[in-house]
């Protein structure tokens, strides 16, 4: 009987740390281009110009002619600082937890006559993570949650007629994940034991498709729905410096794990308004299914095999987003947007692997043309990530607190190349 109880207590202490962090809840608005970087992805739902509509909504294929190109990285520049209330095991606040990336993406269209667009994306659509340290204050609840997810999508589109086209694609998702955990252990001079899961990983795919719907000679309409996706990663996991019988001996028997969850369906809709033959004005709004998110599954294998279930009970999202595009002369063009995200967990339920609030972005851009082929753009977001506010009880220990400093800053520059 106390083996089968502290397997479900490791068990149930795992699970707390199943799934990183941020970005809107988890989705990136950022694909690395002017379009979404300078817009604050607000431009994506009625991109019907640049080639990484093939992800953003693949009916706006059909407004491309020839082949288009388009080629660029972002720098992620994080500042994420904790800044703990309470900590009865004590430890640090754990410093910058945010972690620097370097993010490309590639994505290209072709005509293949009057009425149909292929093309294929590569970018990174969703992805985060805290690294702590591992003394932080709630070190039993997380010290390291890293997520990177690679997205190839082929899509095609089709012209109805001159005002509705519709596209399809697929989205070809491998997730990988680190995870890191302190397991707390009896007695006043007993060290913190580790729990550490790295490179687990998996492919799965999500479905999208689009409409772009050109009401008047001014005014277009976008959607696209987003499938879900289902998320199965798998690894290794290893356990130090347990000392505890007969938990060193049970925790030596798991080499396996497994956690199962899901990235949320989602609606988006969007307008586009010419204001004056140099000025487009731009929203958008969706809605991200997030409650299914919260139910997460973890099997570990070794001896035997143990499923549990945990709900992070977090509630679906909405988004709002507003936009404009300014031509200038000489083949130059300047954008800017905002645009605030829901959180989909309340302070009560926040877990420290996983601190996903509300979300605000402004962004900027500008490009210039320097031929009919051949065009270059710079862009930069910054992202208010929310106070983050956390209260939690992990393996008997209890931390509360907020985040001082919680932002991410997206920097990025691409290049354009028409055949």
């Amino acid at each position: 009987m106390f083996k089968v109880r502290s397997v479900i207590a490791i068990s149930i202490t795992l699970l707390l740390i199943t799934t990183p962090v941020f970005a809107g809840a988890l989705y990136l608005s950022e694909m690395g281009t002017p379009i979404s970087v300078g817009t604050a992805g607000v431009g994506g739902v009625t991109n019907t110009y640049g080639p990484d509509s093939v992800y953003t909504n693949p009916a706006g294929m059909t407004g491309i002619n020839g082949t288009k190109i388009i080629g660029g990285s972002q720098v992620l520049l994080p500042s994420v600082r904790f800044d703990s209330d309470i900590a009865t095991a004590g430890g640090s606040d754990g410093g910058n937890a945010g972690s620097g990336a370097v993010i490309p993406s590639l994505f290209t269209v072709k005509s293949l006559n009057e009425d149909w667009r292929i093309g294929l994306g590569i970018s990174v659509p969703l992805g985060g993570g805290v690294d702590y340290g591992k003394d932080f204050v709630g070190r039993y609840q997380a010290q390291k949650s890293e997520l990177a997810v690679i997205n190839i999508s082929p899509a095609v589109a089709y012209r109805i007629n001159d005002k509705l086209s519709l596209g399809v694609g697929i989205s070809f998702l491998y997730t990988s994940l680190d995870l890191h955990i302190a397991i707390n252990q009896p007695g006043p001079f007993a060290a913190d034991g580790q729990a550490k899961m790295d490179e687990l990983d998996d492919w799965g795919y999500q479905g999208f498709i689009g409409a772009t719907y050109k009401a008047t000679d001014r005014l277009t309409i976008g959607a696209v729905y987003r499938t879900e996706a289902d998320v199965e990663v798998e690894g290794d996991i290893k356990f130090k410096n347990i000392t505890v019988p007969p938990l060193n001996q049970l925790t030596s028997q798991f080499d396996k794990v497994k956690l199962d969850f899901t990235y949320p369906q989602l609606i988006q809709v969007g307008v586009k308004y010419q204001l004056a033959d140099n000025t487009l004005l731009m929203a958008d709004f969706d809605w991200e299914d997030w409650s299914a998110f919260g139910d997460t599954r973890l099997g570990l294998d070794g001896t035997g095999s143990v499923l549990q279930t945990f709900d992070r009970d977090w509630d679906d999202t909405w988004h709002v987003g507003f936009a404009l595009a300014q031509r200038l002369p000489e083949g130059q063009v300047f954008t800017a947007g905002i645009a605030y995200d829901s959180s989909p967990v309340s302070d009560s339920k926040r877990t420290a692997d996983l601190p996903v609030d509300e979300q605000l972005r402004f962004s900027a851009a500008y490009g210039k043309e320097f031929s009919n082929q051949f065009s270059f753009a710079l862009g930069g977001t910054f992202l208010w990530l929310g106070e983050g506010k956390m209260d939690q009880v992990a393996q008997g220990e209890h931390f509360k607190g907020e985040f001082s400093t919680n932002n991410i800053i997206f920097l990025s520059a691409t290049l354009k190349y028409v055949f």
